[in-house]
């Protein structure tokens, strides 16, 4: 470290430099601009530049002592993750217009930019305040090989001002529901908007405030500061992990272990690293089964295990299958290989089973590794295995092979055997029952549009037309199942049989819970297209939920889409703030915001990096401090 920090100032000390390195160490940074600040080497910014990332880790200095406390940067496993290195471009132009007459900030700006507070005023001299405080990058993402930041150019702010309106609207309607829940549901894990109390709803083991793990992200990217702070102090002290119950080991892993990771990634916070780590750890006797296909619940109870002598439940293929990200991360934080050998085993016993017609039926028998039934849906009981599969290859950086092929075989035996085209021409994805076609679509299926389409430009030659196609026309067939209801929002299930044309027939059928599936798929097929309908359909489905589910308390969902008298079933899901209003959020945001091109989403919406293995070093060779570090040897 070129830099040594004494306790309220910064002193420079070389460390056997030769007189021919110093000589180009001072040539560089002046080139830069920056020369003139080595005669100043006890100005804030002085400290502010040289604090960070030499060696991989941020300093923040007390204003009440003057002491630095590090704060180090993630290490990951198979040496992945990496710090960043730093945007000296980003911070002159910051330290040009805080170099004089700074006065005291105390919000939290937005994403990757410094934050600096201060309490003197005038021009900044060579002496430091002793109470100033100075905060480096203190919103700074963590990135894993990643060269873009996850904020954009502009914060994803739409250049034209009909969708930065819409935006502004989705952010209001996420602060609203975060409003509501933390007025009459505080720590539980969903909000009853209608009896204004918390649903504490035991799926998840005992553990309380999904709803704030599920928002820690949404309310990052939004910008919605206060209200993201009031969600980390809750994880800091109340989020407790030694409870008691039976936790399904799908939920706790996307909403939990995935929240907790995407905002860690997002925010550089180690309280949602520990956390995480630590739950993920305690998800594992989930999978001492002889087959290592895990158990679908896990009790909770300290200390965790797996679900008694019950070993005649089946396991569900997307609840199995809906692992490998996060766990993959996990590996990735701790350097331990558990996570990754353990989903990778599945992997394994599902490529050497046997597969009718090439699908991948619903169930499997965790001891005897076996199927269940022949059950086959890419809804319900399958959606996102077959998302994991496509997104695990994306997020290794398109190196998981693997993966890539189990996908592509997936959708092959898919649209050969499942894809259906309605009397009336709209494209749809049955359900297989044993070699029967049950021509109806789950909401939860909508998602497959979306999919479908981000995977289009990796398949087989001549491929890439027909998937797009293919995604675009499901996405079309979803959104006429809300279009041919009168309140604008699409039923839980649409049916293609005895005369219905994506609608739903049977009373059971018709509820709205305030999914994302759909708007899912506008999000990604606008990014991929630039259609401009997409960004519209986005916005008719904004205007339905403001006009029938949202209440004086806060959103619910709708009992029945057909009626014309709204009823509402009194629960503000978590999945609303996660990924309902995140998606609309980024449907109306410039694609550069959490780009896919360096972020999958896992299937509760939380952004997780992709691994890029051939960044970092050419970041070091080309970026101004890591070519200036190897020129002096310090690397």
């Amino acid at each position: 470290m070129v830099f040594k920090m004494l306790a309220g100032k910064t002193s420079v000390v070389a460390f056997r430099l030769s007189l021919l390195q110093i000589f180009i160490f001072l040539l560089f940074l002046g080139g830069l601009g920056f020369g003139a600040l080595l005669f100043f080497p006890e100005t804030t910014r002085l400290k502010r530049i040289f604090q960070t990332n030499l060696d991989g880790s941020t300093f923040n200095t007390d204003s009440m002592n003057g002491e630095s406390v590090q704060s180090i940067s993630p290490i990951g496993y198979y040496s992945l993750i990496e710090s960043p290195p730093l945007d000296i471009g980003g911070l002159r132009s910051k330290f040009q217009r805080s170099s004089f007459n700074v006065k005291h900030e105390q919000s939290i700006n937005a994403r990757s930019q410094a934050k600096v507070s201060t309490e003197h005023q005038g021009q900044v001299n060579n002496k430091v305040n002793a109470g100033a405080v100075v905060s480096i990058l203190s919103r700074s993402p963590v990135r894993v090989r990643n060269c873009v930041a996850p904020y954009g150019a502009n914060y994803g702010k739409p250049s034209d001002p009909k969708s930065q309106e819409r935006r502004e609207k989705v952010k209001e309607m996420m602060k609203f529901a975060w409003d509501s829940y933390k007025r009459y549901a505080w720590g539980e894990n969903e909000l009853r908007p209608l009896s204004k109390n918390g649903n504490d709803d035991r799926t998840f083991g005992g553990l309380k405030g999904a709803s704030i793990i599920d928002s820690l992200d949404t309310l990052y990217i939004m910008g919605l500061d206060d209200e993201y702070q009031e969600a980390k102090e809750w994880v800091e002290n109340n989020l407790k992990l030694n409870v008691g119950g039976e936790a399904s080991l799908f939920e706790v892993n996307i909403r939990y272990v995935g929240g907790l990771l995407s905002a860690y990634y997002l925010t550089g916070e180690e309280v949602f690293k520990r956390k995480a780590v630590e739950l993920g750890r305690k998800l594992l006797p989930a999978f001492n089964t002889p087959t290592g296909i895990p158990h679908g619940v896990v009790r909770s109870s300290w200390p965790w295990r797996a679900p008694g002598g019950d070993l005649r439940r089946s396991s569900v293929l997307a609840e199995v299958g809906t692992l490998h990200l996060e766990f993959v991360h996990l590996s990735e934080l701790t350097k331990d290989s558990i996570y990754i050998e353990k989903v990778m085993n599945i992997r394994k016993h599902l490529n050497q089973l046997d597969k009718p017609h090439g699908l991948y039926p619903n169930a499997l028998n965790p001891v005897s590794g076996n199927w269940e039934q022949h059950f086959v849906s890419i809804g319900a009981l399958g959606d996102s295995f077959y998302e994991y599969l496509i997104k695990s290859y994306l997020m290794s950086d398109r190196t998981d092979e693997e993966a890539k092929k189990m996908y592509y075989d997936a959708l092959e035996a898919i649209d050969k055997n499942l894809v259906q085209r309605s009397p009336g021409g709209l494209t749809y994805v049955a359900e297989w029952r044993g070699g029967v076609l049950d021509h109806r679509m789950d909401h939860l299926a909508c998602f497959s549009g979306g999919m479908i389409g981000i995977g289009a430009e990796h398949g087989g030659p001549g491929s890439r037309q027909h998937q797009l196609d293919l995604a675009a026309n499901i996405t079309h067939t979803c959104h006429e199942a809300y279009r041919r209801t009168p309140t604008m929002l699409g039923p839980e299930v649409f049916r293609f049989d005895d005369g219905a044309e994506a609608t739903a027939p049977r009373v059971n059928e018709r509820h709205y819970l305030l999914r994302p599936e759909v708007v899912e798929s506008y999000m990604y097929m606008w990014r991929l297209t630039h259609d401009p309908k997409y960004r519209d359909w986005g916005w008719e489905v904004l205007e339905a939920l403001e006009q029938h589910c949202r209440i004086a308390t806060g959103f619910s969902g709708v009992i029945d889409v057909y009626s014309h008298m709204i009823q509402h079933d009194n629960l503000q899901q978590s999945f609303f703030l996660a990924e309902t209003l995140k998606y609309l959020y980024l449907l109306f945001s410039e694609d550069d915001l959490l780009s896919l091109e360096d972020w999958v989403f896992n299937t509760e919406a939380h952004p997780l990096p992709v691994i890029h293995r051939n960044c970092t070093q050419e970041a070091e060779d080309t970026h101004p401090v890591g070519l200036l570090a190897r020129l002096i040897g310090l690397l």
